[in-house]
């Protein structure tokens, strides 16, 4: 049984969530590693939750039942992986270099969104630019571009 089969199983068991929903895998996994971004350095802020929830929202789901869902969905997945690199794993090979940008300039997002980006939340994201394909020069450009999105300088 592969990772995401084991961990939709998972997730059905714990979550309840039904077989007859399905949810695009890339979402799942792009949301798990949201989550991940808001919850490394031991909290979850409001303004880190909050976050997280417009950006699923605006980016992988239908409304804010469905991003809810779709985030506990995702933090059981991140419960159970805790690493950042099978998170990465379960973004499909031919995501393009587009979606790739947006994913981790929303991490970035994620991070700042409390008003500061700490050392553990700037490891994990530089972390995560690199697993998914990036220079460092990209890596900063979607750090400044997630940055100001939430106000940061």
């Amino acid at each position: 049984m592969s990772l995401i089969a084991r961990l939709r199983a998972y997730a059905t068991e714990a979550l309840g969530v039904g077989s007859h929903e399905t949810v695009d895998d890339t979402h799942l996994a792009a949301t798990a590693l949201l989550v991940h971004v808001a919850r490394v350095d031991g909290i979850l802020a409001p303004s880190e939750s909050e976050r997280l929830s417009r950006l699923v929202q605006g980016h992988y789901a239908d409304g804010p039942d469905a991003a809810r869902a779709l985030i506990e969905r995702a933090a059981a997945i991140d419960n159970e992986t805790r690493d950042v690199a099978s998170l990465v794993e379960m973004i499909p090979h031919e995501a393009d270099r587009t979606e790739r940008q947006e994913l981790l300039t929303m991490a970035w997002s994620v991070a700042a969104a409390d008003g500061h980006v700490d050392e553990f939340e700037e490891a994990l994201v530089e972390r995560l630019g690199r697993l998914l394909g990036f220079d460092d020069g990209a890596i900063a450009a979607a750090r400044r571009t997630g940055q100001h999105s939430v106000g940061i300088a």
